[in-house]
């Protein structure tokens, strides 16, 4: 049982003796590196030798304030578009407040869409999850909360076009962006 344990844990798979797509190759080495800066440690993937740990903790060490600096700039392009959408709307309609807060709303519906209502589509085509279960895996990983209940690319029975890890990685890292301006918003609110 330890052999087999051991085997599962370096990609091969019962059925068959082949590796698992998705363990170390570039997509899931990518996706193990963004669940790592982004601390959502699925706990699903993780380093297995000595020096992998070690060269893990260094990478996290200066990979997670690399990774707030990236966030916050993303999240900085996506306010900046919106103010100058906004801007835009009150030379051109001579709106004050109406822009701004219509611009808002825009970005609230589009953030939406494109990062916890479309995605759930493609991991339910994907994962063959129902919507539901794509949506909760959706909000789980955007928050960084990270079960590892829910992971994408794991199940040995499906095979994974190699964009699709790769995908998800960048949706994470705008979708984290994003959420952050949304919270950040909530928060001015109740404030």
């Amino acid at each position: 049982l330890q052999d087999i344990i051991q085997a599962y844990k370096s990609g091969i798979t019962l059925q068959g003796n082949s590796t698992s797509l998705g363990r170390w190759d570039f997509s899931g080495s990518f996706f193990f590196s963004i669940s790592t800066i982004t601390t959502i440690g699925y706990g699903n993937l993780s380093p297995s030798t000595a020096a992998g740990r070690v060269f893990c903790v260094f990478f996290a060490v200066f990979g997670i304030p690399l990774n707030l600096v990236l966030l916050n700039s993303i999240g900085q392009l996506m306010l900046s578009g919106a103010q100058h959408c906004a801007h835009h709307l009150e030379e051109k309609f001579h709106w004050q407040k109406k822009a701004t807060l219509l611009i808002r709303v825009c970005a609230l519906l589009i953030g939406l869409l494109l990062f916890l209502l479309l995605p759930p589509v493609l991991f339910s085509a994907k994962e063959g999850w129902s919507y539901e279960e794509g949506f909760y895996y959706s909000f789980i990983t955007l928050t960084t909360i990270g079960f590892g209940d829910y992971v994408i690319g794991m199940n040995p029975d499906r095979t994974y076009p190699g964009w699709y890890k790769n995908v998800v990685s960048l949706w994470i890292l705008f979708g984290m962006a994003w959420l952050a301006l949304l919270i950040k918003f909530c928060i001015n609110l109740l404030e």
